[in-house]
């Protein structure tokens, strides 16, 4: 639960996304992401994700594709109008949509992969069985506990956001928050190690 509130990418993703469409997005994104763990955790137990770490130009790819992908939300995010509400209807876009959102925003972050390659195996004992159903239970325990966590995230920032919904003013200072906000994260996954 803890290294699920440590802020990083997809907590502030939820968080945002949640206070300018609603604690019901929020909630989508958050499916979205665990459904991305998914992915890294099956890659760890089958390690791929052990060759990426190896690969310089698949991280260097994956982190441009990453950065991109950040780049490209916080376009939408600067250009949105205020008047679209953070009601529970997602004017702005479909429950698939956003499912589909959050499922990118992990699977394009490298650092999941790594995180989960360096973090998972240490608590895998071979000599309780198979080691990629070890892994793979590890990995659903930390979904949960991601579920958990950016759900409540997402809750508590959708209530925020509605306390706004009636302010124009407000909204466009969150359209444009989250902009920087992701623009930042683009920027830092780029620079950084």
């Amino acid at each position: 639960m803890l290294l699920a509130l440590v802020p990083g990418p997809d907590n502030v993703f939820v968080l945002l996304h949640a206070a300018v469409h609603g604690a019901r997005a929020g909630l989508w994104v958050v499916l979205g992401l665990c459904s991305g763990l998914l992915l890294h955790t099956g890659a760890v137990a089958l390690g791929l994700a052990a060759l990426l770490a190896a690969s310089s130009a698949a991280l260097t790819v994956l982190k441009g594709l990453g950065a991109a992908y950040l780049l490209w939300l916080a376009w939408l995010s600067w250009r949105a109008p205020a008047g679209m509400g953070t009601g529970e209807s997602m004017p702005a876009m479909g429950v698939r949509q956003t499912y589909l959102r959050g499922v990118l925003m992990n699977i394009s972050n490298p650092k999941v992969a790594l995180f989960f390659l360096a973090f998972l195996p240490q608590f895998v004992q071979p000599s309780s069985g198979p080691v990629a159903m070890q892994i793979l239970l590890l990995g659903g325990v930390f979904m949960l506990a991601t579920l958990l966590t950016f759900g409540a995230i997402a809750l508590l920032a959708g209530r925020f956001g509605q306390l706004l919904q009636d302010s124009p003013k407000a909204q466009m200072g969150l359209n444009r928050l989250a902009s920087v906000v992701f623009a930042g994260l683009a920027f830092r996954l780029v620079l950084g190690s």
